[in-house]
């Protein structure tokens, strides 16, 4: 079913900021169309609190100040691209307009100090996930080419013909696409776990799947759609007991929360700059140095050798050896920047104001009738990451988020979250999804819940 994208007149929404503890209101439309005998209601409170880190922060984000279709701007699209805090557009700008040269060989000043900050902002990763040793921290283009480094790295050189490599049915495309190339290649079996009643990967399923001909498990650390998180720990030790290795897809984790990838003890780890207040076209790659060593290289090029002669040539170390051309050196530099910053909040701080945020979330868009929400319920033991993917019966999410856009300034996002696979389990071709983050407040998912609400009664009309 595809989704009807409508151009609909720009009217004023109705997005109270305040209403009395267990206020209940209708929704009205403020445009004219047959009504149905029973309209949507929303009970939206305000409760007498300190200034919240959401209010706090969002002076830091000026795209966040801004009317959008003649309503106020409510960003939710946070597991899709974070906004950028004015800290990290001035350490992107000012290496522009100030030092901007390529980086490594040069011996003049503007190269040297471009240099020295592109590999502080090297150790300035390794310190925010607690690698020991910065050239652990090898810079992609993006996540996922950190994990296709690894695909064509480590998996075509160490993957046999019969030998096993682990996934979940919930990862994202670009931790399924990578080993299905490199299975064809190699022989090698993709094996998938599936949810369990709960609707979060059956852990049970998965340690009783890694066996001796298992010999790696590529898995998310927090769900793009489900919202749920893995044990990384005890995979990494159910893993090394039968010695396999275990790459984390930690896009989702590294930006709202503490990762610890020594604690962690995984093998590999990626993450993006854009989804952690960095700009786009940056990501990074973890890896323990004995297996970056015995890495050969991903791409061929400058950078990355040592010797190059007519016949041959001789590789650098890593990271450089995983780094080929001129490097994306602004955006490492600004990558830096935003570690710097959400250091400066505390990640600690941050996970624990975005699991009350996203219960809030969970909690309002439960009470709109016909919702139907997908990962875990929270409780005292599950915390749900700052994310619902949902689905309104009858209507098309594609149609929620552009009426949603356009008759009330909120930004969601619709499809399938580049994960295909794990909707057709569910056995839907898309859904919604409401992300948050730590610059999100309350307010703004009491403006979403009553712009949803007033959506869906508009589409409820035509029925």
């Amino acid at each position: 079913m595809e989704g009807v994208a409508m151009k609909l007149p720009s009217f004023k929404s109705l997005a109270p900021t305040a209403i009395s503890v267990a206020s209940t209101f209708s929704i009205r439309r403020s445009f004219s169309y047959a009504r149905r005998s029973s309209s949507l209601s929303a009970t939206i409170t305000a409760d007498s609190e300190p200034v919240s880190l959401g209010h706090r922060a969002r002076k830091d984000f000026r795209i966040l100040h801004q009317e959008v279709n003649g309503s106020k701007l409510v960003y939710l699209d946070s597991a899709a691209t974070s906004q950028k805090p004015a800290a990290v557009l001035d350490s992107l700008r000012n290496y522009y307009e100030f030092y901007n040269s390529n980086v490594h060989r040069g011996i003049h000043y503007l190269s040297a100090k471009a240099t020295d900050e592109f590999e502080l902002a090297r150790k300035k990763v390794a310190s925010f996930i607690n690698a020991s040793d910065s050239r652990e921290i090898v810079f992609t283009r993006n996540a996922t080419e950190a994990i296709n480094l690894v695909a064509y790295s480590w998996g075509l050189s160490n993957l046999k013909p019969g030998d096993e490599v682990i996934l979940t049915v919930a990862e994202h495309h670009s931790c399924i696409v990578p080993w299905q190339i490199v299975s064809q290649k190699t022989g090698a079996v993709l094996k998938f776990v599936t949810l369990n009643e709960d609707e979060t990967p059956d852990i049970v399923m998965l340690r009783e799947m890694i066996s001796e001909k298992t010999k790696l498990v590529a898995v998310h650390h927090v769900s793009n759609v489900l919202a749920s998180s893995l044990p990384i720990e005890e995979i990494v030790v159910w893993a090394h007991d039968v010695g396999a290795k275990v790459l984390v897809d930690a896009c989702q984790s590294v930006p709202h929360m503490v990762v610890d990838v020594q604690k962690l003890n995984a093998d590999f780890l990626v993450a993006s700059s854009h989804k952690m207040c960095g700009p786009t076209g940056i990501g990074f790659l973890y890896g323990k140095s004995d297996l970056l060593l015995a890495m050969p290289p991903f791409l061929g090029g400058g950078e990355m050798i040592s010797d190059v002669f007519l016949d041959h040539s001789t590789y650098a170390e890593p990271p450089s050896r995983f780094e080929a051309g001129t490097p994306a050196i602004g955006e490492a530099i600004a990558l830096g920047a935003a570690c710097d910053y959400l250091s400066g909040i505390g990640m600690t701080k941050i996970h624990e104001y975005e699991v009350e945020l996203g219960k809030y979330l969970y909690e309002k868009l439960s009470s709109v009738p016909d919702v139907r929400i997908y990962g875990p319920r929270p409780s005292e033991s599950v915390q749900r990451a700052a994310l619902c993917s949902f689905n309104v019966e009858g209507l098309h999410p594609t149609d929620l988020a552009t009426f949603l856009d356009q008759q009330h300034g909120v930004a969601i996002r619709s499809g399938h979250h580049c994960a295909q696979p794990l909707h057709r389990y569910l056995g839907v071709n898309a859904s919604a999804r409401a992300s948050l983050y730590f610059y999100n407040t309350k307010e703004d998912v009491d403006s979403f819940i009553v712009a949803l609400a007033d959506t869906v009664s508009f589409f409820n009309s035509f029925k």
